[in-house]
């Protein structure tokens, strides 16, 4: 009777064991055994690093996902923000490259202001991407349009516009900017660029006063203060900038369905798919403005288990119900990339190769005097 009893509570000891394991496969990757469970910040404070100013656009990102994510950390964490601003956002991210530990308890918060003087070899630039490991790229979109007195109906018709005085306002030429501006080069469209802007506002109330007669907003901008004046018959959408695809391919923005991305705009203009050294740098810096514009990042040297609890807090935020509607205002309607996705994005805007590079900046230094040093890759 001892040894049918023993056999008994082994018998339910595997069976126990069997149903546990099926039901942890059953879960999704999220609830699967990892590195990543040794892993634990009760009691830590952690810095997120922000090389920005309080109350702009990459500050409130950064402090939207801060509580979020750190509740979600093995342990629940204190994570707080640290404003590092100063050399277009490179001083902070040069501190965080230089003395972030990696530990789990540094993180930084990027932005495209962050990586367009790295693409383009900034002097300033003392940190490299390449180093850090990504867990999280949120996307944002944009469109290009032009006044509705120009007297066309659609991207199709922008032969049209051929000898009439186009005029776009700017923040500069190596700002977020260089994606607008680099575009309409590629669709031969002869445009002067009006700089000064202090934001993409001043750039819209200068169209609305009829001073410029091109514009690009980003998607919620757009949504917001544009939308209406197309309404009103001022204004014509052209194209929007497209959303990066798993597939690492330029796919409509979901926002804007029925408009088409700027490859579908340029394959209009030109007959052929784009594959210029041009073309090669405009999708760089698309990736790093808009397809990935902000990311957070760990240091380099953070160990494997480290990346991946914060990849899964990351997943956990976003899987939360109810968090699409609480971060509409601050993310827009764009699916987030954790993990492995968010480093695919910032890898394919690092892709730029020697070639494209050369171009790009001879092309900002010849046409806008950037004043930037050759590339010496």
């Amino acid at each position: 009777m001892k040894k049918s009893n023993q056999t008994l509570i082994a018998n339910v000891a595997r069976s126990l064991r069997s149903s546990i394991a099926a039901a942890t496969l059953g879960a999704g990757a999220l609830a699967l055994p990892s590195a990543a469970l040794a892993v634990d910040f009760a009691g830590d404070r952690i810095e997120m690093v922000m090389p920005f100013k309080e109350g702009g656009g990459s500050d409130t990102w950064g402090r939207f996902y801060a509580p979020l994510v750190a509740e979600q950390l093995p342990g629940g964490p204190v994570m707080v923000v640290k404003n590092i601003p100063g050399g277009g956002s490179t001083s902070g991210a040069n501190q965080f490259q230089l003395r972030a530990k990696p530990d789990g308890r540094d993180v930084l918060a990027s932005s495209a202001s962050t990586m367009f003087p790295y693409i383009l070899g900034d002097s300033r630039v003392r940190y490299d991407y390449k180093d850090w490991a990504a867990v999280l790229a949120s996307p944002t979109g944009g469109v290009v349009y032009v006044s509705a007195d120009l007297g066309i109906d659609s991207v199709a018709d922008l032969a049209k516009l051929k000898g009439q005085d186009l005029k776009f306002a700017s923040q500069g030429a190596t700002s977020m900017d260089l994606v607008t501006l680099l575009a309409l080069d590629l669709l031969d469209m002869d445009v002067k660029a009006v700089f000064g802007m202090k934001g993409r506002g001043e750039g819209r109330l200068a169209f609305e006063r009829g001073e410029v007669n091109i514009d690009a907003q980003t998607t919620s901008a757009f949504i917001k203060k544009v939308q209406p004046l197309v309404d009103e018959g001022k204004a014509i959408p052209l194209f929007s900038y497209g959303v990066l695809g798993k597939d690492g391919k330029i796919k409509r923005d979901p926002n804007f369905p029925n408009l088409p991305h700027f490859v579908e705009a340029y394959e209009m203009v030109h007959g052929e798919a784009p594959n210029s050294e041009a073309f090669r740098a405009w999708k760089s810096f698309f990736i790093a403005g808009y397809a990935a514009q902000k990311g957070l990042f760990l240091p380099k040297g953070t160990p494997e288990e480290v990346v991946q609890a914060y990849s899964e807090a990351v997943a956990k935020v976003i899987a939360k119900p109810g968090f699409e509607t609480e971060a509409e205002d601050v993310l827009g309607n764009y699916e987030q990339a954790v993990g492995g996705d968010a480093q695919m994005m910032f890898a394919e805007a690092l892709k730029i190769d020697d070639a494209a590079k050369a171009w790009i900046i001879d092309w900002l230094n010849s046409r806008y005097s950037a004043g930037l040093e050759p590339s010496a890759d």
